[in-house]
């Protein structure tokens, strides 16, 4: 059964342009929670321009659900995410200035540092997830770094799933596969929507996890929180 998990960052965002608590970050997440969801994920930046430090340690205090904790590891990230101590990590190899991730992992390039990160983390007892495309060579590469998870980032397959949908997933499947034949867990997220998905998570198996925060936060202005939520776990699970 694949969970959803929904990334609350444009929450943060919405109230950020503010100031104040408007909307509230934890309310949000709890609500989240209530309406079905099966996670919640965030991706603090160190200009805090969405989720806050305070945000992390709030929502540690309340969530129920699988707290996943998304960004680049430096060391006040690790060093928050050990403090925290959510269910899972994920790593993104993004720049500090980044609009939004746009790239997965080199493993092999980067091998030295995300090694040691990586036992960190799971000498804590926290489930690491790898950020990455659809390269064996790389998904081999975060196998053999100790990850226990990949997550396949999707823009690619959403820009192309209009145009040719078996074309756009193919991909993604063999690369699932491949992951679980090789012992791991797959996870998938980036524009991932109620257009693409149901199609994504039928085809692309064993898959653990979504992330998606966009394309669900915008649905909910239109069908409402709690509907949309719930519209999203249908397409998981038609």
């Amino acid at each position: 059964m694949t969970k959803l998990s929904v990334n609350i960052n444009k929450i943060a965002t919405l109230r950020n342009a503010r100031g104040g608590d408007v909307p509230n970050v934890v309310k949000t997440a709890l609500d989240i929670e209530r309406f079905g969801a099966d996670g919640i994920t965030i991706h603090p930046r160190p200009d805090e321009r969405h989720i806050t430090r305070k945000d992390v340690y709030d929502l540690k205090k309340v969530l129920t659900t699988e707290f996943n904790i998304e960004g680049y590891p430096s060391d006040s990230f690790v060093e928050m995410v050990l403090e925290a101590h959510p269910a899972q990590v994920t790593l993104v190899p993004d720049p500090p200035d980044v609009l939004t991730s746009n790239a997965g992992w080199d493993t092999i390039a980067h091998a030295d540092m995300l090694r040691p990160i990586l036992e960190r983390f799971k000498q804590a007892g926290i489930r690491t997830s790898l950020f990455i495309e659809t390269d064996e060579s790389l998904i081999k590469a975060a196998r053999d770094l100790g990850a226990h998870r990949i997550e396949l980032y999707t823009e690619a397959y959403a820009s192309r799933f209009a145009q040719n949908k078996d074309e756009a997933v193919k991909r993604y499947a063999q690369c699932a596969a491949y992951a679980h034949e090789i012992g791991l867990g797959v996870n998938a997220g980036h524009d991932l929507s109620l257009e693409n998905l149901e199609w994504f998570a039928e085809h692309v198996q064993p898959l653990h996890e979504v992330s998606i925060g966009h394309a669900l936060i915008s649905d909910a202005l239109y069908y409402g929180l709690q509907n949309t939520v719930e519209m999203y776990k249908r397409k998981l699970h038609p």
